[in-house]
């Protein structure tokens, strides 16, 4: 591992402070690309226009004339947390705005499988549907679209993911990353996308003078629902969707929150009135996931569409108990992947045993629904690409395995697999995703192809200093910063993926360390001098003496007290 400081322009850092930004989160903005304090206005006002998203005002004009109509809406949404909350938004946000009837319809994971297949558009039209709508999904359901139109179905693709080489025949196709689309925030979520259709709508509804600007809805009530999926998604925040979480985190910080969502928190044990992203990625996002994973994802939603305060409670719990199943068969999948991962290792020039280039496992008492967390476990253990394989559980396709994958930056996922595929015709029965997750079925048969086709072309691709972890960090922090109330102005601000939490890096005495429940490591270190407590998750080796370590600051509560701590995320030796 190797822990690197950010470039931190210092020009910019002075600019920043000159405009009133505390000079902490000045040298923190600067080293993430903020150039100018106008970047950090989170305002509504400062959202991309909707129709600069291509498709939408075609959208609009779609479901301005279902509402007219009276025309029966059904949403096929995804079984993730993005999917969830887009289907959510979509149903809220068009009843909002005179829909009058509008259902959704949630794929099972093992017997749908992912996306618009024929069979559920069959189950769509069969429910009397007029126009289905994707949410989350759609745009390389190339049959699924054409089954529904040839049932007379209206078909409104919504979606973000990569389109394939060809595009289905929906009457309107609204995603980011579709050829031809100007749209700047190419790393909108499901859920951004659904929401930007629906301002769309509201405003093509304006013109028509259904209403206007003094008696139209409300929608930034959906804005909580916009931020969780977002966040929950691990979408690159970009200044749009920043804006977006900033948006939801705010209202949900003032108590403004569907009835799920507040049971959600209360669930999960964490206080709303100050939610950070950090719930949302780590606490909500995991318990609406696990329905998707081992249940039914029709939970999650409902939990999301209902306002009744009781029933969004009980629904929560029953979410919390999947958590907690999903979490015991992922300890037991995550041993054994590991097991059969440290397998595949071989010895270097030195001797020295090191994973390949790239890591695919498989063993038929994995569970699909918790593949992609094993993988994404993995590929933290050893920073290679991962791929966890299970079998199917679907009728008659107990001799497919469906795996998911991750992967580490310099490795597009999604290209690699289609390497693979031109490479090994017919190994790949299907295959999509993103640079950083993907998901593929591959026969049995073909498992062993498969596995060494992906290390193939990961070691042609990848560079050897990409097989490092690198670490980015802050530097040092200043010891006039070790505040608890910085703690508390850092976690107000919206950190994610591509505008990574405060991490800071120094070398430090560790005076003593212990393990804690048999797999974290509990610390009290020296810092420029100073005592303070750490603790290192999921780690189990013991540090030298002296040791560079990064690290977020935190606060932790005992017995009503706050102190400062640090959670460790890596250290060079």
């Amino acid at each position: 591992m190797k822990i690197i400081a950010r470039e931190i322009p210092p020009r910019t850092v002075w600019a920043l402070e000159q405009a009133g930004v505390h000079p902490l989160l000045a040298r923190l903005f600067a080293a993430r690309g903020v150039r100018a304090k106008e970047e950090l206005d989170d305002g509504l006002a400062l959202l991309l226009p909707p129709d600069t998203l291509h498709g939408t005002r075609e959208a609009a004009a779609l479901l301005a004339d279902a509402i007219a109509q009276d025309k029966r809406l059904c949403i096929v949404a995804d079984y993730d947390c993005d999917g969830a909350t887009a289907c959510a938004v979509g149903v809220r946000g068009l009843r909002l705005l005179g829909a009058k009837n509008v259902s959704y319809l949630v794929p099972d994971r093992v017997v749908d499988g992912y996306g618009l297949t024929p069979p559920i558009a069959e189950r769509v039209a069969a429910s009397g549907a007029d126009m289905l709508i994707t949410v989350d999904n759609g745009i390389a359901s190339v049959e699924g679209v054409a089954t529904a139109k040839a049932r007379g179905l209206q078909v409104l693709v919504t979606d973000h993911h990569l389109p394939g080489p060809e595009l289905p025949s929906a009457d309107v196709l609204v995603n980011p990353n579709q050829p031809g689309c100007g749209f700047e925030s190419k790393s909108i979520a499901g859920v951004g996308v659904m929401f930007y259709v629906l301002l769309a709508l509201r405003s093509e509804l304006r013109q028509r003078g259904v209403f206007d600007t003094a008696t139209q809805p409300k929608l930034d009530a959906l804005l909580p629902l916009v931020a969780l999926g977002t966040v929950a998604d691990v979408v690159r925040l970009d200044a749009n969707n920043r804006r977006l979480v900033a948006q939801g985190l705010r209202r949900i910080r003032a108590g403004a929150m569907p009835a799920g969502v507040a049971a959600l928190f209360k669930a999960a044990g964490r206080n709303a009135s100050v939610a950070t992203t950090f719930d949302f990625g780590f606490a909500l996002g995991p318990r609406i996931n696990a329905a998707g994973r081992l249940s039914d994802m029709t939970l999650g939603i409902e939990c999301l569409l209902t306002d009744d305060a009781g029933r969004a409670e009980e629904l929560a719990r029953m979410l919390d108990g999947i958590n907690r199943e999903r979490r015991d068969i992922e300890g037991g999948m995550r041993d054994q992947a590991l097991l059969l991962a440290e397998s595949l290792f071989t010895a270097d020039g030195e001797g020295i045993e090191a994973p390949p280039p790239a890591i695919s496992v498989f063993d038929a008492g994995f569970h699909e629904g918790v593949v992609g967390i094993v993988a994404s476990r993995i590929k933290d253990r050893f920073h290679r690409p991962t791929f966890v394989f299970a079998a199917s559980a679907a009728p008659g396709k107990e001799q497919e395995l469906k795996g998911s994958g991750r992967s580490i930056p310099g490795f597009h996922l999604r290209d690699a697999l289609d390497l693979v595929a031109k490479r090994h015709p017919g190994v790949l029965l299907r295959f999509g995703g993103h640079a950083m997750a993907a998901g593929c079925t591959v026969a049995r048969e073909h498992f062993e192809t498969f596995e060494k086709g992906f290390a193939q072309v990961a070691r042609e691709l990848l560079a050897e200093s990409a097989l490092t972890r690198q670490i980015e960090t802050d530097g040092p922090i200043a010891r006039e910063y070790m505040r608890i109330d910085l703690v508390d102005t850092l976690h107000r601000e919206v950190w994610g993926q591509g505008f990574a939490p405060p991490t800071f890096s120094e070398e430090v005495e560790v005076v003593s360390q212990r393990l804690v429940g048999e797999k974290h490591l509990s610390l009290k270190l020296r810092h420029q001098g100073q005592p303070i407590d750490a603790m290192w998750f999921s780690h189990t080796e013991p540090l030298p003496p002296k040791v560079k370590l990064a690290f977020r600051l935190d606060a932790d509560e005992w017995q009503g007290v706050r102190r400062l701590r640090f959670l460790v995320e890596g250290a060079e030796f």
